[in-house]
């Protein structure tokens, strides 16, 4: 895909919000490393090349392995190297990322928030759907890797 032209060129206020809304969510209570799991599998999920790449050098920097970010895409096969909460926000970001395919299920939802409780639980989701608005962006205006 060739890349096209900048969104932020041509609507600079449609950006305000959005990065509004990240600054947001970088004062909510998930550590560096779950917020980067955030955006690293869902960018799997939706192909996101360009974000990819910048989520996964950000959680090298903040200290991740880079085992579970090769194996994050198959995580259920490596459960024993994510805790159950990182488990609990990748369940959600699948359920949310594909969320036409079946919903946010009550076991999902109900899990997160034992875990986290309630605030936790919707800074994860909103984090989750922040995320797939900069990927869809991403792709849509064929954002490519630096």
């Amino acid at each position: 895909m060739k890349a096209r032209f900048n969104l932020l060129s041509a609507m600079p206020r449609a950006y305000t919000p959005l990065l509004e809304f990240d600054k947001i969510l970088a004062d909510s209570e998930l550590d560096h490393i779950q917020r980067e799991m955030i955006k690293i599998r869902t960018s799997q999920i939706n192909g996101c090349a360009y974000c990819l790449n910048a989520h996964t050098k950000d959680a090298l920097k903040y200290g991740e392995q880079q085992q579970r970010i090769f194996v994050m895409s198959a995580w259920r096969e490596a459960r024993n190297w994510f805790s159950e909460k990182d488990q609990a926000i990748l369940e959600l970001i699948e359920e949310i990322t594909l969320i036409s395919h079946h919903g946010v299920s009550d076991a999902v939802f109900d899990k997160a928030v034992e875990l986290f409780g309630e605030k936790a639980t919707a800074q994860i989701i909103l984090a989750i759907v922040a995320m797939n608005s900069w990927n869809r962006l991403a792709i849509a205006f064929g954002k490519h890797p630096e």
